[in-house]
């Protein structure tokens, strides 16, 4: 059954996005600022929720149309075949966002929406009553300069939580973009990779998982696998495909290391959850002590600033040990996530690239600092 889809992202990361449905085979898409727009079947609303890392959410165009009025709004909506998705002891809940239309109130958007689902219910089920007393089913209504996207979430959990994360400590990264830290390196699992300030070990988790070829999604639960248009047997399939695609025999290098004692026990306890643990080493360990010997590593971090963690003092000594570690080991490449934009100069070094990037509603930099390639074998 064809469908029309719309992947959620955090601003900054679409084309990221983008480059994942093209090397999942898809290629009739819209890109926007925060989303894309995907010509798909149904039953990949599974494989998209299993298989994307850097995306924030999976969502169902149900229809698209005009919404000048509260009348209009209601009748597209009523117009719906609800009764396809909805079983009546569901949980309907509405959510709405509106842009520059006649249709201010976020509240009557919702309460209007959802009134008009429960009379298509009515009309169309010999149910009369709702207790709501089941599973949730979520709704998203965007109205756009009048243009009205009804849009049903499949996501529930937002894709970031892939269920590994026992603990975050302060200030967390999110796995998605973690993830996109990584692929927008030039990482590969046969080059050493550290985070010297690794903190919950986020960063080296999802590497570990990208080198292994290991799904995000397969260790959580979504919202859409209870309903009767993603039945059950599809959710399975793509699992077990997922399982599948595992590489077991590759031997990756990878290495995290904090000043914080307990916040390594917390990165390795993640780890274990996500079934990488034997990929990757922790240690309790000063960024000016880590080890930076091997030829062509690969170093990705998250740098403490000052709207995240760290005293004046601290991230004074981290800038220090940065610039000794780049002045020293010139065969590395340096990936530093940072708001900080004096960055630079504290490094006395001009990034090869600078990319605009948001960790939740602070914008940040991603500083690459690229060494020379390895040589060939």
């Amino acid at each position: 059954m064809k469908t029309k889809l719309l992947i959620k992202t955090e601003f900054g990361l679409e084309t990221l996005v983008k480059w994942e449905l093209e090397a999942l085979g898809y290629k009739d898409m819209e890109v926007h600022n925060g989303y894309i727009l995907l010509d798909a079947q149904i039953e990949d609303v599974a494989k998209l929720n299993i298989y994307l890392r850097t995306a924030e959410r999976v969502m169902v165009v149900a229809k698209e149309g005009m919404a000048r009025s509260f009348e209009e709004l209601f009748q597209e909506v009523k117009s719906m075949s609800w009764e396809e998705w909805i079983e009546p002891d569901y949980q309907i809940i509405v959510n709405a966002r509106s842009y520059k239309s006649k249709l201010k109130s976020i509240r009557s958007t919702q309460s209007i929406t959802k009134k008009a689902i429960i009379e298509r219910l009515k009309a169309k089920t010999r149910s009369r009553f709702f207790p709501e007393t089941g599973a949730e089913f979520k709704i998203e209504v965007l109205i756009e300069e009048d243009h009205s996207k009804i849009l049903i979430d499949t996501t529930g959990d937002s894709l970031h939580k892939r269920g590994y994360r026992i603990d975050a400590g302060e200030a967390p990264l999110k796995e998605t973009i973690s993830a996109a830290l990584v692929m927008l390196s030039y990482w590969t699992p046969e080059r050493p990779l550290l985070d010297p300030m690794c903190g919950s070990g986020t960063i080296l988790i999802e590497a570990a998982m990208i080198g292994r070829n290991i799904a995000p999604g397969l260790s959580r639960s979504f919202l859409a696998e209870h309903y009767a248009k993603t039945p059950t047997e599809i959710w399975k399939r793509v699992r077990a495909n997922a399982y599948k695609e595992i590489s077991q025999d590759i031997k990756m290098d990878l290495y995290g290391g904090d000043i914080d004692a307990d916040l390594i026990d917390i990165a390795k306890k993640n780890a274990i959850e996500a079934g990488v643990s034997n990929d990757i080493t922790f240690e309790a360990r000063d960024i000016s002590r880590q080890d930076f010997s091997h030829d062509y590593g690969v170093m990705i971090t998250n740098a403490p600033y000052g709207q995240r963690v760290g005293s004046d003092r601290e991230i004074k000594h981290i800038y220090k040990s940065l610039f000794e570690i780049m002045r020293d080991q010139q065969t590395w490449s340096y990936y530093i996530l940072s708001a900080d934009e004096t960055l630079e100069n504290a490094l006395q070094k001009n990034a090869s690239r600078k990319r605009k990037l948001y960790n939740g509603n602070i914008k940040v930099d991603y500083y690459q600092f690229y060494g020379p390639r390895p040589p060939r074998d």
